[in-house]
């Protein structure tokens, strides 16, 4: 939070106002801190709880109806259907398709499955553009892994009929290679004359970027 803090102040020197809310209920400390102290550096901030938070004002806002699923009450279930029933009244489509999205998305913190879809119509949630947006990353992600996991494949395949047994903690490293990386590796085994070849070349490459 001191680190979020004096960024901000240093890029646009305005005023700061910081919450850090926490989603679903814990007994972990860290979610009572509310503040940063180390020798003479104190740096306060606000934490919000939202399993402590009175749920009428949320439910009065739809774009706070996301949070309302998570907020106090003695019966949840009675609470998801306040929710659902202020999402219906919500006039504009489009909005109301978004703000259904993420209620069914931040209600699975909290609630089973066949609730929520029980009191949510799943198609509404599939025309939404954030659903769809999360939908096509996954996808994406889907695809990279299946394209990654098979250059893995084939490379060890490779590697096993020119040098034999590759030893686990070697085979282990090729698995975490970006797909860069792998095709980098795939060209320059082809001058490898030996396994201790392999071995410098992964010890002198960088680990793997996310989304590479």
């Amino acid at each position: 939070m001191l680190d979020y803090y004096t960024r901000l102040k240093r890029q646009y020197w305005c005023d700061i106002e910081q919450v850090l809310i926490f989603l679903q209920a814990t007994s972990s400390e860290i979610v009572f801190n509310t503040q940063y102290v180390d020798r003479k550096t104190r740096h306060e901030y606000r934490v919000i709880r939202l399993w402590e938070e009175d749920p009428t004002p949320l439910l009065a806002n739809p774009a706070l109806l996301p949070l309302a699923t998570l907020a106090r009450t003695d019966s949840p279930q009675d609470l998801l259907e306040q929710v659902a029933a202020a999402v219906d009244m919500i006039e504009e489509r489009d909005e109301r398709q978004n703000i259904s999205a993420c209620v069914q998305v931040l209600a699975g913190l909290r609630f089973p499955k066949n609730l929520i879809t029980q009191l949510f119509r799943e198609e509404v949630m599939q025309e939404s553009v954030i659903y769809q947006d999360i939908l096509q990353k996954g996808l994406q992600q889907g695809e990279q892994r299946g394209l990654q996991k098979g250059e893995v494949a084939v490379i060890l395949r490779l590697l096993i009929r020119r040098f034999g047994a590759i030893e686990p903690e070697i085979e282990q490293q090729i698995q975490t290679l970006s797909i860069t990386q792998l095709d980098e590796l795939a060209e320059a085994l082809l001058d490898f004359s030996s396994q201790s070849d392999l071995v410098n070349y992964l010890v002198n490459i960088s680990p793997a970027q996310p989304n590479q």
